[in-house]
């Protein structure tokens, strides 16, 4: 099992939000089976930025760019919360799964995530089954 979780961007902003409908099994998630350190990517650190000030996503509700700023500096400040960067071991793998020819265009983000969590040996944790397609790649899908 690897020692090292990197969340999809799902997970994150189940996590931030207490109305999201998965908060209680991101919570679970959370609390129960995470291994080891927990971590985000440029692109889940983005996306969630992105999400959070997003007025349809956040139910006309979202937050300003300093709360979301805030949200993200929350969980980056937490001792087993760190962040994996990007690599050259990443781009290639991304590059070998996206090049397929029936490779789904609405993938690239899913694509690279998967890449990242599998040049550093780390779990992908999402919402999202579509992560199952990635040969080799470590990942727990959550359910309710």
């Amino acid at each position: 099992m690897a020692a090292l979780d990197l969340p999809d961007l799902n997970l994150w902003l189940a996590l931030v939000d207490p109305d999201h409908a998965h908060h209680a099994r991101a919570r679970r998630y959370w609390e129960q089976e995470a291994v080891g350190d927990i971590a985000f990517c440029r692109v889940t650190m983005l996306g969630l930025l992105r999400l959070l000030t997003n007025t349809r996503v956040m139910r006309d509700a979202p937050f300003t760019p300093d709360e979301a700023w805030n949200a993200y500096h929350t969980f980056a400040a937490l001792p087993e919360v760190r962040f994996v960067e990007d690599s050259l071991v990443a781009e290639n793998q991304f590059e070998r799964w996206s090049r397929r020819p029936d490779f789904p265009a609405h993938r690239w983000t899913d694509a690279w995530i998967a890449a990242i969590a599998w040049s550093a040996d780390a779990r992908v944790v999402s919402f999202d089954a579509d992560f199952t397609t990635f040969p080799q790649l470590k990942f727990l899908h959550l359910r309710r």
